[in-house]
Order: C-alpha cells, then structure tokens, then sequence
C-alpha cells in the first residue's frame, strides 16, 4: 500500500483542479440555452449557475460513494495512490483537450475510464469490480438516450398544449424566456449534486488506499466542501466555446425550447444521482437539446455537429484508459 503523505496532497490537489476544469468545462452546458435566447446575461447566467453548482454539490452523497467503491476497491490496491494520480491526470489532460477544441465531451467518461485504464495498467483485470463498472457504464449509455426521448415526447406535447389554446407563438415565448431562468437553476443545481461528487468520490478513493480513511461509503464533510467550492469557482470562469456549439450549433434555439429541453435533462440527471450513479451532464444536457430540435425539425438539427458530439462520447472512455494507462507507467518509474 502505497501511502506517501505528498502522493495524497498531490492527489487532492489534482482532484480539486479536476472540478475546477469539470465547472467551466461542464456548466456551459447547464446555461448555454439560457445564453443562447438571451434570458439572461451572459455573466448573470454565469453566477447563477456557479452558486446553485455550489448548493447541489453540498446536497448529496450517493455518486461520490459509487465513483469510490464500484469501480474496484481501494483498500485492495497496492499503488491506489498513484492509480488515482494517473487517472486524474489523463482526465484533466482530455478535459483541456476537447475543452479547447470545442467539444462537448464528458468529464464522467474521462474520470472512470481513467480510473478502468491506471487500475488495469497497475493491478490487473481482476482486480475491477466488472459488475459495478458495467452498472456505471450502462447510466452513462442509457441517460442520453433517455434525455432525447424524453425531451422529444415533451417539446411534443408543450407544442400540442400551446397551439389548442390558441396563445400567439411570441407571447408564449416571452413567458418561456423568463421560466427558463428557473430551469436554468434546477439544471445548474442538479449539475452540481452528480457532477461535484466524481472528485470527491475519487479523493475518497486515494484516502482508503493510503490507509487515511476507513471505508468508501462515508464521505468526510470537508471533502464535500472543497470540491463544492472548486466546482463554484469553476463555473465563474464559463466555458464560452462549449456555449457557443451547445447553444447554438446544435440546433437553433427559442425560450420554449431551452425551457423545455433543461426541464426534461435536468430531470434526467436528478434521478440518476438519486439512484448514486454518475452520468455525464454535458450529455444529458447535449441530447436534450437534440431532443427538442428533433421535435421541432428534424431537419432543423445541425447532426454534423451532432455527429461529432456522439463519437467524442465514445472515444473519450477508451481514450481516456490509454492516456491513464500511459501516465501510470511515467509515473511507477519515479515513485
């Protein structure tokens, strides 16, 4: 067991900064809809959605005990240290990576394939929990698709509900302008209570490996709070070009679409952090988005765009392995 004292400080720190990038990498997903149909200013939007971040970080546990112990188990794991180094590293480098090209790709895939690729480099295939990774990976598979139906049956039936009352489409747009500053508030919060417990789940992690913590399914407060406060802080910073493809590339956005594609991603992600399993919000969020252009226009949704969204989600776990697996090899040649 590995449990040099600087490894663990190293880890921490690394984790922390991995929220950071997850804030301003994944929370222009949760407003660029409400940027996009100018609800709000661009830096209101922002502080919206870096406070109710920060709140739904601080509400739950359930993700973060599963990112901790249904991979595989630390406690087990001679080099978890330095597994959990490796991991975050590759993370954070793909994160900046499609952060910089524009991508919407998602930190929850980055971060558990990581954690698959540096445990499988360092221990062996015997030692992942098959059966936890699966569950893991059958939410980060299912939720998008679940968010695009359910987005495409709702903005379905808002626009059944909204042309048998006869209320002309500028109207009904004005009022949606002004609900989605409440959605883009339940989808920044509900960002907050699955995406901030990735790193708290991965902290908790190192700390059981070293020795420093009993056991994967009590999450110390003060991990809770410095990963809510990263994430925050994060957020402040924005993610301008994640919000200009989301936003505007996907698909041409109105205030009834943005409403109603938040409402049902939001709901989307909620439950799944109910049920403790990760799933990514940027796409959640994406699909949605797909979801409701696809009910207005089929043809109306830019799938070129769309299409290079899909491959990054199914690159980015094995990409990530790789990279994991590459950075714990750099690393057992020092430590």
């Amino acid at each position: 067991m590995h449990t040099s004292l600087p490894l663990v400080v190293a880890v921490i720190v690394l984790a922390v900064s991995f929220d950071f990038i997850n804030g301003f990498h994944d929370t222009a997903n949760a407003i660029a809809t409400t940027v996009s149909t100018k609800a709000l200013p661009p830096k209101t939007a922002i502080a919206l959605a870096a406070v109710m971040n920060f709140v739904g970080a601080l509400a739950f546990t359930g993700v973060a005990k599963t990112i901790g112990g249904k991979i595989a188990d630390p406690a087990k794991l001679e080099f978890g240290v330095l597994i959990v180094l490796a991991a975050l590293l590759a993370a954070i480098f793909w994160n900046l990576v499609t952060w910089w090209y524009g991508i919407p790709s998602s930190s929850s895939h980055a971060l558990i394939g990581s954690v698959v690729g540096a445990v499988l480099t360092s221990a062996g295939v015997q030692q992942i929990n098959w059966n936890g990774f699966v569950e893991i990976f059958e939410a980060l598979i299912l939720s998008p698709i679940i968010a695009l139906v359910a987005a495409f049956v709702l903005m379905k039936l808002v626009y059944a509900v909204f042309r048998s009352i006869h209320i002309p489409p500028a109207k009904v747009n004005r009022g949606f302008r002004y609900f989605q500053i409440v959605t883009a508030a339940l989808q920044s919060f509900t960002q907050g209570t699955n995406d901030a417990q990735k790193a708290m789940g991965i902290i908790v992690f190192a700390l059981v490996a070293a020795g420093l913590h009993t056991d994967t399914a009590t999450i110390p407060f003060w991990v809770q709070l410095i990963c809510a406060i990263s994430m925050g802080l994060g957020t402040s910073v924005g993610g301008w070009k994640i919000i200009k493809t989301v936003g505007g590339k996907i698909t041409k956005i109105e205030p009834i679409n943005g409403a109603t594609a938040d409402l049902s991603s939001s709901t989307i992600i909620f439950t799944f952090t109910q049920l403790g399993l990760p799933v990514s919000s940027t796409h959640v969020i994406s699909s949605g988005i797909m979801g409701v252009g696809a009910a207005k226009r089929l043809k109306g949704v830019n799938w070129g765009v769309a299409k290079r969204i899909i491959i990054t989600w199914f690159i980015t776990l094995p990409i990530s392995a790789l990279l994991a697996a590459f950075f714990y090899y750099v690393l057992s040649l020092f430590f």
